[in-house]
């Protein structure tokens, strides 16, 4: 009964935030400066006033802001996100179709990031004076200051233009023929860049936290006890101290969703990945409201589930957060 009160509370406090969000959102898009339907008569060839009037009444811009927003809500709880003007299609099937694509590229380079960087970690902590340990504070200091938009760009010049790796943009080749098999491995070679480029940065936070961790976790007493014990230094290490050392690193995962998902509209901008990304900036362009909104929901639902998931593998790491709960 605690647990399931615990996580009762939880999703109602994730639903409140969501919905603050929400209005938060709407409130933005409709104080920025513009006339939506002017963006829409001009991407239909231009209108007169008579048109432009209509255009206002069919989306409702000339109802008040509260009414707009009652309406907006009312419409989500109802999974309706809205008609894209610019795409002229509804939001939501527009983002079931672009979804896919960013959750593919966003838990690869997520999870990529995290084994690399634990693994990295723990070797350097193991020998924290040794030339792994300051190539990793190297790599760190490389990943964590160079823009990811930047780092995309010269491995696309790299291992796109230059040595002719990997394709240039896009998710899969259209002209492929073949089986299952085939497509999978041309999609993975599509994402072998954008990966790269996406987890540089987060490879270089969880490889440091990491480090940092065991380096502490290492000079405890239960760790001097097992050693003292007689057990090999293998069972030590990945038995006792990484999993401790792992609770840092799970709620970095959490904390950082929200950043590998902002990150991924430069990646995906700069590859061409056919995911959220790539829609939120044309849709921008555009001024396509529905859609932004749609996109602005959406990342903030990953982000809000990825959190509580965060918080549940925190439980079960540790029985004592279970038992408080």
């Amino acid at each position: 009964m605690p647990v399931l009160s615990a996580t009762a509370t939880r999703l109602f406090y994730a639903v409140i935030l969501l919905l603050a969000v929400l209005i938060l959102n709407f409130a933005m898009l409709h104080l920025a400066p513009g006339d939506v339907a002017d963006t829409i008569a001009q991407s239909m060839g231009g209108a007169d006033a008579e048109v432009l009037e209509q255009i206002r009444k069919d989306y409702g811009l000339d109802q008040p802001f509260i009414v707009q927003l009652g309406t907006y809500l009312g419409k989500v709880l109802r999974f309706d996100l809205g008609y894209s003007f610019y795409y002229n299609m509804p939001v939501t099937e527009l983002i079931l179709q672009r979804l896919p694509a960013t959750l593919l590229l966003v838990f690869t380079a997520q999870a990529l990031a995290m084994v690399v960087g634990v693994i990295l970690g723990v070797i350097s902590a193991r020998k924290p004076n040794g030339i792994l340990s300051h190539f990793v504070t190297f790599f760190s200091l490389l990943g964590y200051s160079a823009p990811v938009f930047w780092t995309g760009i010269l491995l696309l010049i790299a291992f796109s233009l230059k040595i002719q790796w990997f394709p240039v943009a896009g998710m899969r080749d259209v002209t492929l023929e073949g089986g299952v098999l085939a497509h999978v491995l041309d999609v993975a070679r599509h994402m072998v860049l954008p990966v790269v480029t996406l987890s540089s940065i987060f490879l270089a936070l969880y490889s440091r936290l990491s480090r940092a961790t065991m380096m502490e976790t290492l000079g405890t007493d239960y760790v001097r006890t097992a050693r003292a014990k007689g057990l090999p230094e293998r069972d030590v290490v990945y038995r006792h101290a990484l999993r401790n050392s792992l609770f840092p690193i799970v709620t970095l995962a959490g904390l950082q969703f929200s950043a590998v998902i902002s990150g991924a509209v430069l990646v995906e901008t700069v590859y061409a990945w056919p995911g959220l990304g790539t829609l939120a900036f044309q849709s921008i362009l555009a001024r396509d409201t529905p859609t932004i909104l749609g996109i602005l929901f959406f990342s903030a639902l990953m982000v809000i589930v990825g959190n509580l998931l965060t918080d549940f593998a925190l439980r079960l790491l540790d029985p004592r957060l279970r038992a408080r709960s």
